[in-house]
């Protein structure tokens, strides 16, 4: 609470709400400390009281050098350089007419509850936002090594043209319904922000373990089955696309992956997708059109195996990746 009113009248109305009175720092002592301290203390003061119009705008500044994202509500005239100052100004109806126009946000009706609605649906939507960047670069990334590691060591292409189309478009379709997904609790309490370093960092570390299976396959189908071109391709094509549904599910969230529930429509799409992928070898000339041919039980076990192996890899990979983060800072910062 920022208020140019007597500390004590401040300090009963802070204790009303829940804030702590004891927290205070007023504005003739504000006066005394360069910027640099004020950025020590802003964060951790509860209660500005005697402050003037000025002084208001340096705590909002020292809180955002600080990493924060700082709404600020008033409706008087010394609330103008603030207001301004914030990254989300909020004013009121009735404010001033400087404090209106100063604001980002006029409320019409003495409520905060759209606020906190308003925060939680943008929450969600960078959290989504970040999961699709997330999953989809580091399933990319995976795919497009292993297609370089395969392509010279084969006497044929892993994967058609034609194929590589369907498998995209397939994939894709559980992707786009991540932006109605459901996002864990935790992920709303703070904003999050872009940190292209962790992306990078997510990118590699989920890549790479795509690749290894994708390794493993390609080990099976020539050292094992002696694949010729329409089984080999056929079997990594299953393989790629499971592994890519089940990696949405995955890293969807930081938790593990059973107790954390997807929307309805991530999870039917997904089912959707995966049973139409498994069937697609036995749909006999429609099939053969892309080049695939029917596998054996034994390779659709292998399919399976392998698949299984890939999500229990992925999650004991998430829990490492996100608890050794922990140890330093999120992987998408908050702010």
């Amino acid at each position: 609470m920022i208020s140019g009113d007597n500390r004590h009248v401040t300090a009963h109305l802070a204790k009303a709400v829940g804030l702590n009175p004891k927290s205070m720092l007023t504005g003739e002592a504000l006066g005394k400390f360069r910027d640099e301290a004020l950025w020590h203390l802003a964060p951790r003061t509860d209660l500005f009281v005697e402050i003037d119009p000025q002084q208001k705008e340096r705590i909002v500044r020292a809180l955002q050098k600080t990493g924060h994202s700082v709404g600020y509500l008033g409706d008087g005239i010394n609330d103008a350089p603030a207001l301004h100052a914030a990254d989300v100004g909020i004013s009121v109806e009735g404010a001033v007419d400087v404090a209106r126009e100063s604001a980002d946000i006029i409320l019409l009706s003495r409520d905060l509850d759209c606020l906190r609605s308003g925060v939680e649906d943008g929450r969600r939507t960078v959290a989504n936002t970040l999961k699709y960047i997330s999953i989809t670069t580091s399933a990319n990334f995976g795919n497009m090594l292993s297609m370089a590691l395969a392509a010279p060591l084969l006497p044929f292409l892993p994967l058609a043209a034609k194929q590589i189309l369907l498998n995209n478009f397939l994939s894709d379709v559980p992707s786009i319904a991540i932006s109605s997904d459901n996002v864990d609790p935790d992920r709303l309490l703070l904003p999050q922000r872009w940190n292209i370093k962790n992306v990078r960092r997510f990118m590699i570390v989920f890549g790479l373990i795509s690749s290894v299976f994708d390794l493993v396959t390609f080990s099976a189908l020539l050292l094992v089955f002696h694949a010729d071109q329409p089984t080999f391709q056929t079997f990594w094509f299953i393989v790629s696309v499971l592994t890519e549904l089940a990696v949405v599910l995955i890293l969807r969230t930081q938790r593990p992956a059973f107790r954390s529930r997807p929307s309805r429509l991530l999870l039917w799409t997904t089912l959707v997708v995966a049973t139409g992928t498994l069937a697609i070898p036995f749909l006999g000339p429609l099939s053969s059109i892309v080049g695939f041919v029917p596998l054996s039980a034994l390779q659709m076990s292998t399919v399976l195996a392998i698949v299984v192996g890939y999500i229990a890899a992925t999650e004991g990979a998430k829990a490492w990746f996100y608890d050794r983060k922990s140890m330093r800072k999120q992987p998408f910062q908050h702010g």
